[in-house]
């Protein structure tokens, strides 16, 4: 592990017990407001201002476009697999994305609609439930039946933007279970005979994978699949589009003294470890900026004591393998 510094950090380290008569916490807490501008910046929405897509994730975004296909999108975290999602509806002046975070318990069915079984059966229990006067199954109500991602985009008139994020998370059945959504732009209803079809055009349909597992040959061979590799030259377009941001906080010279350092900590992990990608490059940008750090200081540094290292390594394992 790094041995311990303090830069202009909000918390001090002290050898002995704080001597909290002496304390100011309102001083303390008045430090954390310079960090809150850079977090503000970091959503997708506003993120989104500031992507700009490498000319092969171009190429294959307007090959999806123009097949009306999904987009599958794998490579590491911090590429713009996600934000590609939120620049199109950007882009195109759409509404933000319906987007469907998947976990590992995740099932097509989430996707499709949400069904309150408990409140369904609390009522039923007190014989507070009204049928419909169409004769309609009373759990299709809107107390019961929540549509999900899926049905909300199919439900627009215009076109809109549909984000899967993460489907690799997912259970093996999880892509399979959608083969039909993505051919036959419908599925069934749960308490209905008519299916649930798309009112307008189909979902721009943007698909992420970080690729902890495989996905299923069926289901790839619907996809425009793209692999955004995190090049060098990749690393100076994210750290431009972010320069605004940065520039104002960093002190002279760090970025110079900086990028040389992520790098060699990524060439020495790429291997062996689990190097650092875009996402925590921003990260650590982010933290020389608010403490402060002195270009010098970065230069100067062994790799395992980098001020905000603890940014770039993930795995205590991974710290020795830096020298």
């Amino acid at each position: 592990m790094p041995a311990m510094s303090d830069p202009l950090a909000f918390v001090r380290y002290h050898e002995s017990p704080l001597d909290w008569a002496q304390h100011e916490p309102d001083a303390a807490r008045a430090a954390l407001s310079a960090t809150l501008d850079l977090a503000a910046q970091r959503g997708l929405e506003a993120g989104a201002r500031r992507f700009q897509p490498p000319r092969p994730l171009v190429a294959a975004i307007n090959a999806a476009l123009a097949s009306r296909s999904p987009l599958l999108l794998t490579g590491d975290p911090g590429t713009g697999k996600t934000e590609t999602a939120y620049y199109l509806a950007q882009y195109f002046g759409l509404p933000s994305p319906y987007h469907f975070q998947v976990r590992s318990d995740s099932s097509a069915r989430d996707l499709r609609y949400d069904f309150d079984a408990v409140a369904y059966l609390q009522d039923a229990y007190a014989k507070t439930i009204v049928t419909p006067a169409d004769g309609s199954d009373p759990r299709a109500q809107p107390r019961y039946l929540k549509p999900g991602k899926l049905w909300r985009a199919y439900d627009e008139p215009g076109e809109c933007v549909l984000l899967i994020d993460e489907i690799d998370k997912a259970p093996r059945d999880f892509p399979n279970d959608l083969l039909q959504e993505l051919s036959e732009q419908c599925f069934d209803h749960p308490f209905a005979a008519a299916p649930v079809r798309n009112q307008g055009p189909p979902p721009i349909l943007i698909i992420t994978s970080n690729g902890e597992r495989s996905l299923p040959d069926p289901f790839l061979r619907r996809c425009v699949l793209c692999h955004i590799e995190l090049t060098d030259d990749l690393l100076l377009r994210i750290l431009d589009a972010w320069d605004s941001a940065f520039a104002p906080r960093l002190p002279a010279g760090v970025r110079a003294a900086a990028l040389p350092r992520f790098t060699e900590v990524r060439r020495l992990l790429r291997e062996r470890g689990r190097p650092p990608g875009a996402a925590e490059l921003l990260v650590w940008f982010n933290v020389l900026a608010v403490l402060q750090v002195p270009a010098a200081t970065l230069a100067a540094a062994p790799l395992a004591e980098l001020p905000g290292i603890h940014c770039l390594i993930k795995l205590p394992e991974d710290y020795p393998l830096l020298g």
